[in-house]
């Protein structure tokens, strides 16, 4: 038996986001988290299995308006940036532009509309993509995506200035995960910032900049 190939916008998307992710760094979340929300895509918690389709565009798409390029140039507009209404903009002419099946493109814009942890989703795809996302934000991946930050963000001058981001995360995104795969997930990544963030502290002391 041959292996099903796959629909082709499945590979503009990846080939548009490999080049629009800039700066470089923010590549390797996406795909990352399509492989994370394939693996959360049948939680029994789920009313019925999340549509795969749905999930890989909104995986690969969630982010487009944080990328330079998308968002504004001028600091003071980007400090006010909302990413999201640009996002759902953009992907969904862009679906449609690569023949995505239409009849999915509003649960793809209503996944990515809730994926933030702030938000309580209620399709399973929007479960699943924002379990994944915060997964993201956890551990060895959640450390190196914020410390990449230092001296290139504005909000962040110093290692510092990320650590109160990174106890924020420990502390509040743990109990937010619904799905009982993605709490198993994320087990081995808070023993694995617990033990970052302790260390750094201990071998910086008070000289931390």
């Amino acid at each position: 038996m041959h292996d099903e190939i796959p629909p082709a916008w499945r590979q503009r998307i990846c080939e548009y986001i490999r080049v629009e992710a800039l700066p470089v760094d923010k590549y390797g979340h996406q795909p990352r988290l399509a492989a994370l929300v394939a693996m959360l895509a049948d939680a029994h918690e789920l009313d019925h299995p999340a549509d795969p389709d749905v999930l890989f565009a909104a995986a690969w798409m969630h982010d487009l308006g944080v990328f330079t390029g998308h968002r504004p140039s001028d600091r003071h507009a980007l400090a006010q940036w909302d990413h999201v209404p640009y996002t759902l903009a953009a992907t969904d002419r862009l679906l449609r532009q690569w023949e995505f099946p239409q009849e999915k493109l509003a649960a793809v814009a209503l996944a990515i509309q809730t994926h933030e942890a702030r938000y309580q989703p209620t399709t399973p795809e929007g479960i699943v993509l924002r379990d994944a996302d915060i997964l993201e934000q956890l551990g060895a991946i959640g450390i190196a995506r914020s410390l990449v930050k230092v001296g290139r963000d504005t909000r962040y001058h110093r290692v510092s200035d990320v650590l109160p981001v990174l106890d924020r995360a420990l502390q509040a995104l743990p109990g937010q995960l619904r799905l009982a795969r993605a709490r198993s997930l994320a087990i081995p990544r808070i023993a694995a910032m617990q033990a970052y963030l302790q260390a750094l502290r201990e071998e910086a002391g008070c000289r931390m900049e």
